[in-house]
């Protein structure tokens, strides 16, 4: 069976599928990998190194799409790839499925088997397939980094001969792996550092970090889902959040925002009124941006000044920190191919819940019950 790897189109898209020595792995279990020349260039991975590790470069995209049974990538495939895939192959890639019916309901009409790695479950055994954490933990991480290059001040409390200089306040707001990652990073560059999070069951997991919890009344009992992410927000209790958040946002030199909601718009926690009222010089990183941000003033991908308080919008950060980002992604792909193929053939198992909760197309139909619900919702819209 052979596995291919194109090289990314998405403009700014620095990461790659496989790394050579997840390739070698691969190889190693009986596998031909295919790997479209310069596809880990942006990653600093040669062409030389995937052949040296049992690949073969293949010269465009187009016989690579030919050839392959399996196809691997970062970003979800671009219409025009999926019509350059052969019908009934294998694609594994982040789909954003529940916000891409066009892209869903084309790769069907291709009988393309297709694997979302956002539909990963999260349960124990599929913690080594779980893209979704691999890269958020680099978003966190490097949201603070951005965030301390951008404020005017340091982050540790500085005792020199002309003064003490005391430590910025960090409040990171969504206690989930990114949260918790841009918790450990401010700590570890010497910040006062705050989490909130709708989710009461995650305040040991902020304190035990060294940071506090910011603790809310919201007048809800229960802001948990079965995959352990924050469900959705009444109208009222989301007013309610918006506006406590407002009267202790304004105390923090920077905010770093990491709340998501599956396949929703990403929750409004900080209000135009609310920046006005920060102190200027002060930093928002809003790491919801692709999802319409946590902040209503963030533009995606932009960096703007208003009311003296500087917001930035990234949308790729993982990107930004390609070795690691691939060879974290890689592993994740390397994992869950392990459970697609038994002895170098193709097995799906849709009695397994990891098979069964990350296939979003099979057959030629929508098999993902929350992603075919989504699609019919938009098509009777």
């Amino acid at each position: 069976m052979r596995v291919g790897v194109p090289r990314e189109i998405v403009p700014g898209e620095r990461r790659v599928a496989l790394t050579p020595d997840a390739a070698a792995a691969l190889v190693k279990a009986g596998l031909q990998v295919l790997v479209e020349t310069r596809a880990g260039e942006s990653a600093f991975h040669s062409d030389a190194a995937f052949d040296s590790a049992g690949a073969r470069i293949v010269p465009d995209a187009g016989i690579l799409y030919g050839q392959a049974d399996v196809v691997v990538k970062v970003q979800k495939p671009a219409l025009a790839e999926v019509d350059r895939l052969r019908e009934g192959v294998v694609l594994v890639s982040f789909l954003q499925a529940l916000t891409s019916p066009q892209l869903v309901q084309r790769l069907a009409a291709r009988r393309i088997t297709s694997f979302g790695m956002e539909g990963i479950p999260r349960i124990s055994r599929a913690q080594k397939m779980d893209a979704l954490s691999s890269q958020a933990n680099i978003a966190g991480y490097k949201a603070v980094l951005i965030a301390a290059e951008s404020l005017p001040r340091f982050f540790p409390m500085m005792m020199t001969a002309a003064g003490t200089v005391f430590a910025a306040r960090v409040l990171v707001m969504g206690a989930g792996v990114a949260g918790l990652q841009a918790i450990a990073t401010a700590r570890r560059l010497g910040a006062q550092v705050w989490g909130y999070d709708v989710r009461a069951a995650v305040k040991e997991q902020v304190e035990s970090l060294g940071a506090k919890f910011l603790e809310l009344d919201l007048g809800i009992a229960d802001a948990e889902d079965k995959g352990g992410y924050a469900k959705a927000l009444s109208a009222d209790a989301a007013r309610r959040q918006q506006e406590l958040l407002a009267e202790k946002t304004k105390d923090f030199d920077v905010v770093i925002t990491t709340a998501l909601v599956p396949g929703r718009p990403a929750p409004r926690l900080v209000t135009a009124e609310t920046v006005a009222r920060m102190r200027p010089g002060s930093v928002i990183v809003d790491l919801g941006a692709e999802a319409g941000g946590n902040c209503e003033l963030t533009e995606p991908d932009k960096v703007i000044v208003t009311h003296g308080v500087t917001i930035h919008g990234p949308t790729n950060l993982p990107a930004t920190l390609p070795v690691h980002a691939s060879q974290l992604y890689a592993r994740n792909v390397t994992e869950l191919l392990r459970e697609l193929v038994k002895d170098g053939a193709l097995a799906l198992d849709f009695d397994d819940e990891v098979i069964k909760g990350a296939c979003v197309t099979h057959g030629g139909e929508i098999v993902n019950d929350a992603v075919k619900a989504t699609v019919a919702a938009r098509k009777t819209a």
